[in-house]
């Protein structure tokens, strides 16, 4: 096994020390559940232990998108990064019939699969547990197996304007500004209940490169402006195991070709915007799975917001001269967006 890089091994050694000095002091393992998915026969739940000052306690329920929560409603973003993950703890899961365990990694992240659980489609519970008696419940999505359409949303600059990844305002927008001021893009929830009206059974998944530190606040943005329920899909930010940062490109190539593997009857519409990568991420899906793709939806930044993402007036990937070949529908909003969707498929299907 190759060894690891020497950014993690330097990442490692600090958490080490901090953790070994926060028990020492009494701090506890202390878990933090996240919605996850899956089928009747197969599902997929996300976890974290973190060290608090905070006593264990009986089951809590994780703050999901389908529910709501005044508890640092308004506090600074650079909060929630303050956090001293537990590398290394066994977690057991129980969901349904069905019971797993897993270790948490060097982020104290728990990313498990969990099979033969036996519940039906729908909102379903799953049951988090730690050694120390700490526990949670988690929402988990079971997908309807005749569901054939399926929605996956970025978030940065889609669904909530944050300017990446311009480092400067980006960083104001999510360490220091309270995020009850952060705004959503007009007309893309309105677009978003509009498609899962015509089939309520419909899943959606947020996909972002954000960090899931910022994973309560992404779902109480979601909810105060009535987007629909659906998982997130985040990553970790910092170090890995190959250099100092980890691609958020390689996250969401990674993760739609597990949603794929997971419903492969499912034809997904992606939407995204200009300002990063989305139209060279999803053509590039497109052309490797064409049977997976409705539609590629993609929000327009204005000259204004392109300067402020990238520096420039015209989109990243132009300027770099990445060409994409599968077919997008272009709006500046999720009103227009909606429109040319709709209007497509009244073509298509005439």
């Amino acid at each position: 096994m190759a060894r690891p890089h020497i950014a993690a091994q330097l990442e490692d050694t600090v958490r080490r020390r901090v953790g070994a000095r926060l028990r020492r002091r009494g701090w506890h393992e202390r878990l933090h559940g996240y919605t996850g998915y899956g089928t009747p026969d197969h599902a997929r739940l996300f976890a974290r232990v973190t060290l608090s000052r905070v006593e264990p306690e009986e089951r809590r329920t994780a703050l999901t998108h389908a529910q709501d929560s005044l508890l640092d409603i308004a506090q600074r973003g650079w909060r929630v990064f303050l956090t001293a993950p537990a590398v290394g703890v066994r977690v057991q899961v129980r969901l349904g019939q069905a019971v797993a365990e897993g270790t948490t990694d060097r982020g104290g992240y728990l990313d498990v699969e969990v099979d033969g659980h036996g519940l039906g489609p729908g909102w379903q519970e799953a049951a988090v547990d730690l050694p120390n008696g700490d526990s949670v419940t988690t929402s988990v999505l079971i997908v309807d197996p005749e569901v054939r359409v399926g929605l996956v949303s970025d978030i940065d600059d889609t669904v909530m304007v944050t300017h990446l990844p311009r480092i400067l305002i980006a960083g104001w927008n999510t360490f220091v500004r309270s995020e009850v001021v952060r705004q959503e893009v007009a007309g893309m929830a309105a677009m978003y209940r509009s498609l899962l009206a015509e089939d309520p059974r419909m899943p959606i998944f947020y996909l972002s490169t954000g960090a899931w530190n910022i994973a309560p606040a992404l779902t109480r943005f979601l909810r105060r402006h009535d987007y629909p329920v659906g998982p997130l899909l985040l990553t970790d930010w910092g170090p890995t195991n190959t250099g100092w940062f980890r691609s958020g490109q390689e996250h969401k190539e990674r993760e739609l070709r597990r949603l794929t593997g997971m419903f492969p009857q499912i034809r997904w519409v992606l939407v995204g915007d200009d300002g990063q990568h989305d139209p060279v991420i999803y053509g590039a899906f497109a052309e490797e799975h064409p049977q997976a793709v409705e539609a590629i939806c993609i929000r327009e930044l204005t000259p204004a917001e392109q300067v402020l993402s990238s520096g420039l007036p015209v989109p990243t990937d132009e300027l770099l001269g990445k060409k994409v070949e599968a077919p997008m529908l272009k709006a500046p909003n999720g009103y227009g967006l909606h429109q040319l969707l709709v209007s497509g498929r009244g073509r298509s299907g005439a």
